[in-house]
């Protein structure tokens, strides 16, 4: 059974949806940047307006509040509270996230805030972005004014938003910005991230914030092809890749062995000193949040298969080596999946957070983003999303096993509350349970999702089967 604090949620993040990419004194990010180079999105779309949630705040709090949401997940623009990502505070900046949480507060829902979800100020990204030290300086002078200003109201905090998905498409696949072709600098950049997650949490800390704070990783647990000893082989590379070296440093506050022997081998070691491994030993996060959407089946790569770099490529479907090599991951003709080529595996989310609690014991866990993105039917003016109460509704059965097998889950945030900018995918790849219509003012208008997610809240999910 759920518990009666369960969080019962939804998500986003300040690209995403807020729009209003330079009023206020708001400075430039990578992403206000990148969007704008011809072909790098879908259709050139760019979070310039968004789904203007900045203007229309307080309709979505609203939206929330009539569905009965316990909590909101969502992301601080770091360029709304300094533009050029260290120096001046923009007092307009803590004034709409001032704003924004009082909304919320209002109506007795939960803020949950995330510091970074990929918007790093492009000021920054000059002096060497993640790969630089004053970055990781920079962040966590931007973390204290965070905690300062709104940590008399908010106790939940995530500091980082997946990165090994921003890592990867950044470094790896150069389909993020900043677009550059080294996994070595790659790998120093995922360090970085890991050491200003660490010092974030120790002036949380220091500070006396109530509340808890940790970090938000995706969830792709790797499952071999078949039984052979090559794919067996493979899936525990796929494992060392995306999940241990992202997870080890967080919640055991040292690298995983054999994953930094391999990196050593190919040259792409990060510099650790011992002052660094003692932070991240001193300062481990309070819960870990997972973002799952698909898992991982792999096989060998027998045939040494380049990596091949391109927008579609890197989505998250199938066919592709990863950019190790090591593995391939490919289809399952017995399984479902989306409009986007991921699969749709609930079992994947259990066995992944049963595999966190075996390596890392009885961490809590919030579910931070869980989805179906889809091109959803309208008939008749309605937003019949049948397959995303589907999608959902079978992940929350997984989640209410997890809850009865003794994994410590105290929440679940949906991807997303509305329909939002899907990053390479523009608008066409809808998520939310509320519409956004594009072709009408951005009017808003409840899916019939929205309808079932609040019944689902309401009864405190003693239906989910």
């Amino acid at each position: 059974m759920f518990t009666k604090d369960f969080l019962w949620g939804a998500a986003s993040a300040a690209y995403q949806v807020e729009g209003a990419w330079n009023e206020d004194g708001k400075g430039v990010s990578i992403w206000d940047d990148f969007s704008k180079i011809p072909g790098k999105t879908f259709e050139g779309t760019n979070g310039d307006v968004a789904v203007d949630h900045y203007h229309r705040y307080k309709e979505d709090v609203k939206l929330m509040a009539e569905m009965g949401l316990k909590s909101y997940r969502f992301s601080i623009a770091w360029t709304r509270i300094f533009p050029n990502g260290r120096g001046e505070v923009n007092l307009k900046g803590i004034e709409f996230y001032n704003n924004l949480i009082n909304e919320l507060l209002k109506y007795n829902i939960t803020p949950f805030i995330t510091l970074y979800h990929w918007d790093l100020p492009l000021e920054l990204q000059k002096i060497g972005g993640w790969e630089s030290k004053e970055t990781v300086d920079a962040f966590n002078e931007f973390a204290k004014v965070c905690f300062e200003a709104f940590g008399d109201r908010v106790q939940h905090w995530i500091t980082f938003n997946e990165a090994i998905v921003f890592i990867t498409l950044s470094y790896m696949l150069q389909a993020h910005p900043p677009m550059i072709d080294s996994p070595k600098k790659g790998f120093q950049a995922s360090h970085n991230v890991n050491i200003a997650h660490a010092k974030a949490v120790k002036s949380f800390r220091d500070m006396g914030i109530k509340g808890e704070i940790g970090i938000t990783h995706v969830l792709n647990p790797a499952y071999p092809a078949s039984n052979s000893e090559k794919d067996i082989k493979a899936a525990e590379y796929a494992e060392q890749d995306t999940f241990y070296w992202y997870y080890d440093p967080i919640l055991k506050g040292e690298y995983p062995k054999e994953y930094l022997e391999f990196l050593e081998e190919k040259g792409w070691a990060p510099t650790i000193t011992k002052e660094e491994l003692e932070l991240l030993k001193t300062n481990k996060s309070d819960f870990i949040g997972v973002n799952y959407y698909q898992r991982r089946l792999v096989k060998s790569n027998d045939e040494n298969k380049k990596l091949i770099k391109s927008r579609e490529n890197s989505t998250g479907a199938a066919g592709n080596p990863s950019y190790c090599g090591r593995y391939i991951v490919t289809v399952d003709p017995n399984c479902e999946y989306t409009k986007w080529g991921w699969e749709i595996f609930p079992q994947g989310l259990y066995d992944g957070m049963a595999r966190i609690k075996e390596r890392y014991g009885d961490i809590p866990i919030y579910i931070t983003e869980n989805g179906l993105g889809d091109q959803d039917e309208i008939l008749s003016g309605e937003i019949l999303d049948y397959p995303r109460i589907d999608y959902i509704e079978r992940h929350l059965a997984v989640c209410k096993k997890a809850i009865t097998d003794g994994i410590k889950l105290k929440g679940y945030y949906a991807w997303s509350f509305t329909d939002l900018l899907s990053w390479l995918n523009g608008y066409k790849k809808q998520y939310g349970f509320v519409f956004v219509d594009h072709n009408n003012n951005l009017e808003r208008r409840k899916k019939k999702s929205y309808y079932w997610y609040k019944d689902v809240i309401e009864t405190n999910g003693e239906n989910i089967k």
